[in-house]
């Protein structure tokens, strides 16, 4: 099969472009890349597809850049294909941002390409990144540490801004599209930074990769195979994760919860990767959450782990056990779950009160005892009207607040009564506590009330007091 028809069947397998589609061609003026003009530019001239040339010069070797660029507007327009082209002063650029070199260079490239991508309203960009590239990042990331996902290596197609990246040529082999080349009188430049060793890639490409097919001749082809196997067994397991993530994962604004017992009962591997979803989902900067970061949060959830615990996980994450829960909480959510002390005045003629940020509202109902209603549940309260100083007053926790809790002898603190009715930290110091005008603790809702004015026979005037937390 020639390599023409071989681009076709693997577009066709992967699902890189459709029928009509725009396709933007990143082109260097290397082998890859107008190897790859030309194929495409085939198919633009079936009809199958359109295509759009783009060239970056990024001035970093001014004489070959400049050659580069003629080459490649002189190759497009024997082909009849629109070239776009940008000249960029990396140099510059590097020096003013202090940024690592090629990745302002990547930066600079994939929004110039995603310009042109919007200016013709373009649905693909496509790459010319081939085998033996792939075979390159699989073993820099294996040098540099990886799981599956870095093993999968480059994705023939990924979404980023809308815009789909391809990389058709990524079963093809630089010997390949050399001969192609050759064969089809497509002119290409060689970049003389290739062969610098100051560039990691250059050195696996020139060195490493060498020495070790010395012991495995086949060692590149390996590295592709894996990349294949890696590729599909993760694409599996994150659509695994997606669905755990569906059916386990509590969403709140800026925040995500899951039982500990949920967690723990997954396996090993989709407890890690369920984590690391849960951390993309709250914030686009996770890369640098280590794996050390990720497994302390996954013990967390362990029946041996502490009850009550927190870490920042990163990124502006922080990380809380609460019992049987374990929250995510962004950094939006983190500054409103911060306390901040809050009082609210109760009148004789209030009849509702919402309390924020704890997100407890009130409802209170004045009557006689023939009339009144019976507390059903914690969250009711009666207290005799003529037993309370007014304005009451909801207000958290102070330090020393203590309760007369209705059914024992003496007080007790009310951080006892959260430790004991299981509070999660973050929440015992927004917890609303219900006070009379003369300091007295008269309930904490949903938890106790006090022994203080308590209904009898010879109450004549009650008040009804129904709470309710979201």
């Amino acid at each position: 099969m020639n390599l023409q028809s071989e681009l076709e069947r693997e577009a066709a397998e992967r699902g890189l472009w459709s029928a009509g589609d725009c396709v933007i061609v990143a082109v260097s003026g290397g082998p890859d890349s107008m190897a790859l003009l030309h194929m495409l530019s085939s198919l633009s001239q079936s009809g199958m597809i359109t295509i759009v040339a783009a060239h970056v010069n990024h001035g970093f070797r001014p004489q070959e850049s400049a050659h580069e660029r003629e080459v490649v507007q002189a190759f497009a327009k024997q082909l009849g294909v629109i070239c776009e082209t940008i000249t960029l002063d990396m140099p510059a650029y590097i020096e003013e941002t202090r940024m690592n070199g090629q990745a302002a260079s990547r930066e600079r490239r994939y929004a110039f390409l995603h310009d042109i991508a919007s200016r013709y309203d373009a649905s693909r960009i496509a790459l010319a990144h081939h085998a033996d590239d792939q075979a390159e990042t699989v073993l820099m990331r294996v040098i540099r540490g990886t799981g599956l996902t870095g093993l999968a290596g480059m994705a023939a197609k990924r979404s980023e801004k809308n815009v789909e990246l391809i990389r058709p040529l990524l079963r093809m082999n630089k010997s390949e599209l050399l001969r192609y080349c050759e064969e089809h009188h497509i002119p290409y430049c060689t970049d003389s930074s290739n062969k610098e060793r100051h560039y990691f890639r250059n050195i696996i490409r020139l060195d490493i990769l060498p020495y070790l097919s010395n012991h495995n001749p086949q060692l590149s082809q390996s590295l592709q195979r894996l990349a294949e196997v890696a590729g599909a067994e993760d694409d599996w397991m994150d659509k695994q994760t997606d669905a755990l993530f569906a059916q386990l994962v509590t969403l709140s604004p800026d925040e995500c919860a899951i039982s500990c017992l949920d967690l723990r009962g997954l396996h090993v591997a989709l407890q890690r990767r369920l984590i690391k979803l849960i951390l993309s989902y709250l914030s686009k900067e996770t890369e640098k959450i280590s794996f050390e970061q990720i497994e302390t949060m996954r013990h967390a959830a362990s029946a041996l782990a502490p009850a009550t615990w927190r870490i920042d996980a990163g990124a502006g994450i922080r990380c809380v056990r609460e019992y049987d829960r374990l929250r995510w909480i962004g950094e939006s959510q983190r500054s409103t779950d911060k306390a901040s002390d809050y009082l609210y005045e109760v009148g004789l003629a209030t009849v509702s009160l919402a309390v924020e940020p704890p997100c407890w509202t009130f409802e209170f109902v004045r009557s006689t005892a023939m009339v009144s209603s019976k507390p059903v549940s914690r969250c009711e309260a009666c207290f005799d009207a003529a037993e309370l100083s007014y304005p009451l007053v909801f207000r958290n926790r102070r330090p020393g607040d203590r309760i007369q809790v209705l059914g024992l002898n003496g007080s007790k603190k009310v951080q006892d009564m959260f430790v004991d009715e299981k509070i999660a930290p973050l929440k015992r110091e927004l917890y609303p506590l219900l006070f009379d005008a003369a300091g007295k603790l008269l309930w904490i809702p949903g938890i106790r009330r006090s022994s203080h004015a308590l209904t009898n026979e010879h109450t004549e005037d009650v008040l009804f007091i129904r709470a309710r937390s979201e």
